[in-house]
Protein backbone atom coordinates (compact mmCIF):
# COMPACT_ATOMS: atom_id res chain seq x y z
CA UNK A 1 0.00 0.00 0.00
CA UNK A 2 1.36 3.39 -0.84
CA UNK A 3 1.19 5.95 1.67
CA UNK A 4 2.45 9.27 2.08
CA UNK A 5 3.61 10.83 5.11
CA UNK A 6 4.00 14.76 5.34
CA UNK A 7 4.55 17.61 6.95
CA UNK A 8 4.41 21.58 6.50
CA UNK A 9 5.44 24.94 7.54
CA UNK A 10 3.74 27.97 7.82
CA UNK A 11 3.26 31.75 8.71
CA UNK A 12 1.25 31.27 11.46
CA UNK A 13 -1.49 29.14 13.31
CA UNK A 14 -4.40 30.10 10.97
CA UNK A 15 -5.32 30.06 7.62
CA UNK A 16 -8.43 31.67 7.82
CA UNK A 17 -7.16 34.63 9.46
CA UNK A 18 -4.57 34.82 6.86
CA UNK A 19 -1.45 32.85 7.47
CA UNK A 20 -0.28 30.87 4.72
CA UNK A 21 1.73 27.84 4.13
CA UNK A 22 5.69 28.43 3.37
CA UNK A 23 6.99 24.78 3.11
CA UNK A 24 5.58 21.22 2.54
CA UNK A 25 8.05 17.82 2.96
CA UNK A 26 6.46 14.79 1.48
CA UNK A 27 7.85 11.27 1.70
CA UNK A 28 6.73 8.35 -0.06
CA UNK A 29 6.10 4.79 1.90
CA UNK A 30 4.96 1.39 0.10
CA UNK A 31 3.83 -1.33 2.52
CA UNK A 32 5.33 1.01 5.34
CA UNK A 33 9.08 1.02 3.87
CA UNK A 34 10.34 4.25 2.67
CA UNK A 35 11.19 4.35 -1.02
CA UNK A 36 13.42 7.25 -1.06
CA UNK A 37 10.85 9.17 -3.37
CA UNK A 38 10.67 13.05 -1.94
CA UNK A 39 8.80 16.19 -2.53
CA UNK A 40 10.06 19.11 -1.28
CA UNK A 41 9.66 22.74 -2.03
CA UNK A 42 9.09 26.28 -0.20
CA UNK A 43 6.83 28.78 -1.17
CA UNK A 44 6.70 32.59 -1.37
CA UNK A 45 3.75 33.61 1.04
CA UNK A 46 3.26 36.77 -0.15
CA UNK A 47 3.20 38.26 3.12
CA UNK A 48 5.78 38.92 6.15
CA UNK A 49 7.00 36.27 7.89
CA UNK A 50 5.84 36.72 11.98
CA UNK A 51 8.64 36.78 14.03
CA UNK A 52 6.51 34.15 16.58
CA UNK A 53 6.90 31.67 13.00
CA UNK A 54 10.38 32.48 12.49
CA UNK A 55 11.48 31.29 16.05
CA UNK A 56 10.16 28.02 15.05
CA UNK A 57 11.50 27.16 11.34
CA UNK A 58 13.57 30.15 10.76
CA UNK A 59 12.10 30.99 6.93
CA UNK A 60 12.23 34.72 6.61
CA UNK A 61 11.23 37.14 4.35
CA UNK A 62 14.61 37.35 2.43
CA UNK A 63 14.71 33.52 2.21
CA UNK A 64 11.04 32.83 0.35
CA UNK A 65 11.30 36.08 -1.33
CA UNK A 66 12.71 34.38 -4.86
CA UNK A 67 10.57 31.23 -4.11
CA UNK A 68 7.65 29.82 -6.26
CA UNK A 69 4.33 30.92 -5.52
CA UNK A 70 1.81 27.75 -4.20
CA UNK A 71 0.11 28.18 -7.41
CA UNK A 72 2.79 27.54 -9.19
CA UNK A 73 4.00 23.77 -8.28
CA UNK A 74 0.34 22.82 -7.25
CA UNK A 75 0.93 20.48 -10.46
CA UNK A 76 4.06 18.59 -8.94
CA UNK A 77 2.89 17.90 -5.50
CA UNK A 78 -0.55 17.07 -6.47
CA UNK A 79 1.21 14.63 -9.03
CA UNK A 80 3.55 13.44 -6.30
CA UNK A 81 0.60 12.83 -3.66
CA UNK A 82 -1.63 11.25 -5.96
CA UNK A 83 -4.52 9.19 -4.14
CA UNK A 84 -2.50 7.67 -1.39
CA UNK A 85 -3.51 8.36 1.89
CA UNK A 86 -1.57 11.39 3.92
CA UNK A 87 -0.38 11.12 7.21
CA UNK A 88 1.18 13.67 9.13
CA UNK A 89 0.80 14.71 13.00
CA UNK A 90 -1.93 16.64 13.88
CA UNK A 91 -2.83 16.06 10.79
CA UNK A 92 -6.15 18.24 10.50
CA UNK A 93 -3.80 21.35 11.09
CA UNK A 94 -1.60 20.21 7.87
CA UNK A 95 -4.92 19.29 5.82
CA UNK A 96 -6.28 23.16 7.22
CA UNK A 97 -3.48 24.63 5.28
CA UNK A 98 -2.66 22.64 2.53
CA UNK A 99 -6.86 22.30 1.55
CA UNK A 100 -6.08 26.12 2.23
CA UNK A 101 -4.09 26.18 -0.32
CA UNK A 102 -5.56 23.96 -2.89
CA UNK A 103 -9.16 26.35 -2.38
CA UNK A 104 -6.48 29.17 -3.20
CA UNK A 105 -5.63 28.45 -6.72
CA UNK A 106 -9.17 27.08 -7.38
CA UNK A 107 -8.22 23.52 -6.76
CA UNK A 108 -10.23 20.87 -4.91
CA UNK A 109 -9.86 19.83 -1.17
CA UNK A 110 -8.20 16.30 -0.34
CA UNK A 111 -10.89 14.57 1.44
CA UNK A 112 -10.28 13.96 5.21
CA UNK A 113 -11.51 10.67 4.74
CA UNK A 114 -7.48 10.46 3.24
CA UNK A 115 -6.09 12.02 6.70
CA UNK A 116 -4.07 9.54 8.97
CA UNK A 117 -2.86 11.53 12.18
CA UNK A 118 0.09 9.97 14.03
CA UNK A 119 -1.08 12.37 16.87
CA UNK A 120 -4.49 10.34 17.22
CA UNK A 121 -2.00 7.08 16.93
CA UNK A 122 -0.33 8.06 19.83
CA UNK A 123 -2.77 8.96 22.14
CA UNK A 124 -4.42 6.06 21.38
CA UNK A 125 -1.55 3.46 22.00
CA UNK A 126 0.42 5.83 24.66
CA UNK A 127 -2.11 7.56 26.48
CA UNK A 128 -1.10 10.30 29.31
CA UNK A 129 2.55 10.19 27.95
CA UNK A 130 3.77 13.24 25.88
CA UNK A 131 3.07 13.06 21.73
CA UNK A 132 5.16 15.52 20.29
CA UNK A 133 7.25 14.76 17.71
CA UNK A 134 10.51 15.18 19.74
CA UNK A 135 8.68 12.78 22.60
CA UNK A 136 7.92 10.15 20.18
CA UNK A 137 11.19 9.86 18.29
CA UNK A 138 12.66 10.10 22.06
CA UNK A 139 10.59 6.93 23.05
CA UNK A 140 11.19 4.65 19.84
CA UNK A 141 15.10 5.73 19.86
CA UNK A 142 14.61 8.02 16.61
CA UNK A 143 17.69 9.79 15.90
CA UNK A 144 16.85 13.44 15.94
CA UNK A 145 19.95 14.96 16.33
CA UNK A 146 19.88 17.56 12.95
CA UNK A 147 16.21 18.59 14.73
CA UNK A 148 17.35 22.38 16.05
CA UNK A 149 14.96 24.09 13.67
CA UNK A 150 11.35 22.73 12.54
CA UNK A 151 11.60 21.72 8.49
CA UNK A 152 9.11 20.08 6.59
CA UNK A 153 10.90 17.87 4.87
CA UNK A 154 13.61 16.44 8.10
CA UNK A 155 10.02 16.09 10.24
CA UNK A 156 8.25 14.12 7.82
CA UNK A 157 10.92 11.68 7.73
CA UNK A 158 11.27 11.33 11.56
CA UNK A 159 7.66 11.23 11.19
CA UNK A 160 7.82 8.05 8.70
CA UNK A 161 9.90 6.51 11.50
CA UNK A 162 7.53 6.99 14.05
CA UNK A 163 4.43 6.63 11.88
CA UNK A 164 6.03 2.67 11.82
CA UNK A 165 6.32 2.18 15.23
CA UNK A 166 2.79 3.16 16.10
CA UNK A 167 1.43 0.62 13.51
CA UNK A 168 3.70 -2.22 14.72
CA UNK A 169 7.20 -1.64 14.83
CA UNK A 170 10.46 -1.75 12.32
CA UNK A 171 9.23 -5.77 12.05
CA UNK A 172 6.29 -5.11 9.56
CA UNK A 173 8.19 -4.65 6.71
CA UNK A 174 10.53 -7.45 6.98
CA UNK A 175 8.50 -9.75 4.39
CA UNK A 176 7.84 -7.28 2.28
CA UNK A 177 11.44 -5.37 1.67
CA UNK A 178 12.66 -8.28 -0.62
CA UNK A 179 9.66 -7.35 -2.57
CA UNK A 180 9.28 -3.73 -2.52
CA UNK A 181 13.36 -2.94 -2.52
CA UNK A 182 15.78 -6.13 -3.54
CA UNK A 183 19.25 -5.38 -0.78
CA UNK A 184 22.25 -4.94 -3.10
CA UNK A 185 24.36 -8.23 -2.91
CA UNK A 186 28.05 -7.55 -1.77
CA UNK A 187 31.17 -9.55 -2.39
CA UNK A 188 32.44 -8.33 1.26
CA UNK A 189 29.57 -9.74 3.43
CA UNK A 190 28.81 -13.54 2.10
CA UNK A 191 25.46 -15.26 2.19
CA UNK A 192 24.42 -18.56 3.07
CA UNK A 193 22.57 -20.62 0.19
CA UNK A 194 19.20 -21.80 1.37
CA UNK A 195 18.27 -24.52 -1.16
CA UNK A 196 14.45 -25.35 -1.60
CA UNK A 197 12.43 -28.13 0.58
CA UNK A 198 12.33 -31.36 -1.46
CA UNK A 199 9.00 -31.99 -2.56
CA UNK A 200 9.81 -35.64 -4.63
CA UNK A 201 9.75 -39.18 -2.94
CA UNK A 202 13.38 -40.74 -3.37
CA UNK A 203 13.86 -43.19 -6.38
CA UNK A 204 14.65 -47.05 -5.85
CA UNK A 205 18.51 -46.56 -6.85
CA UNK A 206 18.63 -43.84 -4.49
CA UNK A 207 16.88 -45.81 -1.73
CA UNK A 208 19.63 -48.75 -2.74
CA UNK A 209 22.64 -46.26 -2.52
CA UNK A 210 21.80 -44.70 0.67
CA UNK A 211 21.43 -48.32 2.43
CA UNK A 212 24.80 -49.39 0.83
CA UNK A 213 26.25 -46.04 2.34
CA UNK A 214 25.10 -46.55 5.87
CA UNK A 215 26.46 -50.65 5.99
CA UNK A 216 29.80 -48.99 5.25
CA UNK A 217 29.33 -46.93 8.21
CA UNK A 218 31.25 -49.00 10.80
CA UNK A 219 29.97 -48.95 14.71
CA UNK A 220 27.43 -46.51 13.82
CA UNK A 221 26.21 -44.54 17.27
CA UNK A 222 22.58 -45.02 16.82
CA UNK A 223 23.58 -49.04 16.66
CA UNK A 224 24.24 -48.77 20.52
CA UNK A 225 21.26 -46.77 21.70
Amino acid sequence: MREIVFDTETTGLSFSGGDRLVEIGCVEMINRVETGRVFHAYFNPERAMPAEAFAVHGLGDSFLADKPLFAHQVEELLDFIGDSPLVAHNASFDFGFLNGELGKCARDHIPLDRMVDTLVLARSKHPGAKHTLDALCVRFGIDRSRRTLHGALLDAQLLAQVYVELTGGRQIGLGLVAESAPEPETSAVPRSVVRPARVFAPSAEELSRHAAFMEDIRDPLWASA
